[in-house]
């Protein structure tokens, strides 16, 4: 069934006469479901020419004495009412040939002046094809997909130009067309691409998918069409960093929501000039979400940073726990990067037993996403099996949001510690036991000198929640301490020159320091453990 009715003929007349093709004439008179849209264009072009030969025998019908040669709709004068302002110059577009056909003066252009060929050629199955083709040999793995595109700012002031026309036209019969009476283009192009891509794919498209194909249309023809915009609302087009042009779709929609109508067509023909060529696509673009790895490590190296220890652009030391962990899994999931986390963090030569800690891996545009917990399982057992320094358990996949648990509340954790201290001063067993009778210890910290180039200069209060501990000789003894997450524990035994107060070497009047220190626990309960 046709959608356009009797009070859309006169719109769809002027539209296709000015050279607008007939899913945009659709999108004009308000036509909202798909079916339409989806038809073959040819077959779209000459159902909707067959609707309107009633209005083109109406309006030679018009005039007294139709010449035999064909005759502009211009020159019909009074007799057709509304087409003496087809354009702004007063040069028609159109001409009714002696069959009564409809031709256009450039009979070799037949690209649309609103859409510029986006709902003619772009919408074909061919195009859809050579768009898949591409989506196939990117190498991603996906069991659906969104699907986007991107067109051309000039695009939003052609249907402006044509929606002035119509919105005069209509006006001359007492009737009114809103912005937002119009089908968006955008909305149109889904409504007949989305079908055709999941057949072709075989896949469903989803909004909410991870993988998403992009499609993005240029026309280098009308590029100049927006300018005009630039010198009358000046403050809609400021440059921003990561915009090539001050030309984006939004700019160019505020400055039409700004612009004076009759300003407007002083600088842009009402309706738009017909192009010469239809849009060009300037990339297909392949991109997948990132997706979350997570699990806990255990290092065991004294000689090994958490991330990779560089300075004034040189490398320290050859590895980290950062990268023994992820050039595994990029490699797996073929991604393009990582962005790596973890709850808090432990000098190079600190080690860290117990239960690990826990740390979260976001893999940027990875190729493959589909893993069972069986291969996750092996993928653990391969990076374990790489390095002696390090161990990793419960290694999962995870959401991004779930990576929140990871941080959240994280100065209110507790973390437990074991130090070997070595006092100036020779001790006794009975010097250091008072230590197992403090609890809740409050302490201000200046941030220490070690990290001053890397944090602000503030001072931060921490709770020792409880000491214990274990003599070794009169110049040695074990601490074990739990203390709030975020605690300096080296500076709180040596004292950081005065930047720790209170810390162990006051307390005990005398020179302490810390000879090595091991983070034995990091009390967060995620990510879940797993039983391997």
């Amino acid at each position: 069934m046709f959608p356009l009715t009797e009070e859309n003929k006169h719109v769809a007349q002027l539209l296709l006469s000015t050279g607008t093709c007939p899913r945009c004439i659709f999108r004009f008179c308000g036509v909202d479901f798909h079916a339409p849209y989806k038809r073959p264009y040819k077959e779209l072009l000459n159902e909707l020419q067959k609707f309107l030969e009633t209005e083109k025998e109406e309006l030679i019908s018009d005039v007294p004495n139709p010449p035999p040669k064909k005759i502009r709709l211009q020159e019909l004068e009074d007799g057709i009412d509304g087409i003496d302002n087809l354009s702004q110059n007063g040069e028609g577009r159109v001409s009714i040939l002696e069959d009564g056909s409809i031709a256009s003066k450039n009979s070799n252009l037949n690209v649309c002046n609103v859409c510029l060929g986006i709902l003619q050629e772009f919408c074909e199955k061919e195009f859809i094809k050579k768009v898949c083709q591409k989506v196939e040999a990117s190498g991603f793995e996906f069991t659906n997909l969104v699907f986007s595109v991107s067109f051309p700012p000039q695009l939003s002031v052609r249907e402006h130009a044509a929606w002035l026309l119509v919105k005069q036209e209509m006006g001359k019969q007492n009737l009114s067309l809103g912005r937002n009476d119009i089908v968006q283009l955008k909305e149109a192009y889904k409504w007949i691409t989305h079908p055709l891509f999941s057949e072709e794919l075989g896949v469903p498209i989803d909004g909410k998918s991870l993988f998403e194909v992009s499609v993005i249309f240029a026309h280098p023809e009308t590029v100049e069409d927006c300018h005009f915009l630039r010198a009358i609302c000046p403050d809609c087009f400021k440059p921003a960093k990561n915009k090539q042009s001050v030309f984006t779709r939004m700019a160019v929609m505020k400055a039409l929501n700004k612009i004076k109508e009759e300003d407007f067509r002083k600088q842009f023909p009402c309706p738009p000039n017909s192009p010469k060529a239809v849009c060009t696509v300037l990339e297909i673009e392949c991109a997948h979400g990132a997706v979350f790895v997570a699990g806990r490590y255990n290092k065991y190296s004294r000689n090994l940073p958490q991330t990779p220890w560089i300075i004034d652009g040189e490398r320290k030391l050859e590895s980290s726990v950062e990268e023994l962990i992820s050039d595994h899994l990029l490699a797996v999931f073929k991604a393009e990067s990582f962005n790596f986390s973890s709850s808090g963090r432990e000098d190079v030569d600190v080690r860290t037993l117990g239960n690990g800690r826990p740390f979260a891996i976001e893999l940027v545009n990875p190729h493959r996403v589909h893993f069972t917990s069986q291969e996750i399982k092996e993928l653990q057992q391969k990076i374990n099996n790489s390095s002696n320094k390090i161990q990793v358990r419960d290694l999962q996949l995870v959401t991004r949001e779930a990576i929140g648990h990871m941080k959240e509340g994280e100065e209110e954790k507790t973390k437990s510690y074991s130090a070997l201290i070595w006092t100036n001063k020779a001790i006794q067993k009975k010097d250091i036991e008072f230590l197992n009778d403090i609890k809740d210890l409050k302490i201000d910290q200046k941030t220490p000198l070690r990290v001053l180039h890397r944090r602000p200069l503030a001072v931060r209060t921490r709770i020792i929640h409880s000491m214990e501990t274990r003599y070794v000789d009169e110049h040695h003894f074990h601490l074990y301490l739990k203390t709030q997450a975020g605690t300096y524990i080296k500076e709180f035994v040596h004292g950081d020159f005065g930047r720790t107060k209170p810390n162990i070497g006051s307390l005990m009047n005398m020179t302490a320091d810390i000879l090595e220190l091991d983070v034995e626990s990091v009390d967060v309960d995620w990510p879940p453990a797993l039983n391997d």
